[in-house]
This record gives C-alpha cells, structure tokens and sequence, in this order.
C-alpha cells in the first residue's frame, strides 16, 4: 500500500513584508516632501509679524513682476490655472489655495487671479506674505 501524502500548501498572502515595505515609503515621503518646495523666486510683500506664509498642503500659484501667471513652477494662463485647480478640488473639496504675488507685481493681475477663484467656488484662498 502506497501513503499518499498531501501537502497543505499556503496560499495566503503574507502581509508583514507588504506592510514593512509601505511603512518605508511612508516614512521616505514624508521625509523628503517639506524639502521639494517648488515655485519661481518672488519677492513677496513684507506683512507684520503674523504674516500668512502658507500650508504645506495647498495649492501655490504665483505672480512674479512680469504679470505671468504659474501653477508651481509651470508658467500657465490664468483660466488654465483655474481649470487645473478646478481639477484637484476634486480630489479634495476644502482644498487651500495660496497666492504669491511678487512685490512688483500689478496688484490687478494678483487680484484677478483672486478673484477668478472666488468666482469658480473656492472658499479658502490667501495671499502669501514674509514677515517683516
């Protein structure tokens, strides 16, 4: 008589090394993305000592002196700006948005830009600013 033997296979799938793994990609962005600050060099407006200079989370569109307009560091026109917020709104509805605007700008191109936001719903939109 012949004993056939049956190996119980394991078929499930091992979590631990899945999880060590996302913990480590977890730990690296959140260590590298303070350090990827992007935008254009501006020389923001000096405010008091309680100046707004941004959250870490929200969308940053600047206006250098020139009167152009940028999404990070990708120059745009200022209806694209808007349709690309628009976008990623979607993706979160209490989405922040702060505005740059260099000193030398045209205070109607930082405002139109303000404005056009306003108008498309956005609730929570400041200007950026650097401490006296």
């Amino acid at each position: 008589m012949s004993r056939m033997r049956r190996r119980q296979s394991d078929s499930g799938i091992q979590l631990t090394p899945m999880i060590d793994v996302m913990t480590v990609l977890l730990a690296v962005f959140m260590v590298t993305t303070p350090m990827m600050t992007t935008g254009i060099d501006l020389e923001l407006p000096r405010a008091g000592a309680s100046a707004m200079t941004g959250n870490d989370h929200a969308i940053q569109i600047s206006v250098d002196a020139r009167g152009r307009y940028f999404l990070s560091e990708m120059e745009l026109p200022r209806d694209e700006v808007v349709k690309r917020a628009i976008a990623m709104r979607g993706e979160n509805p209490n989405l922040t948005i702060m505005i740059s605007g260099d000193t030398h700008a045209d205070y109607g191109a930082v405002m139109s830009m303000m404005g056009k936001l306003k108008d498309v719903g956005f609730q929570k939109v400041g200007l950026r600013t650097q401490p006296e």
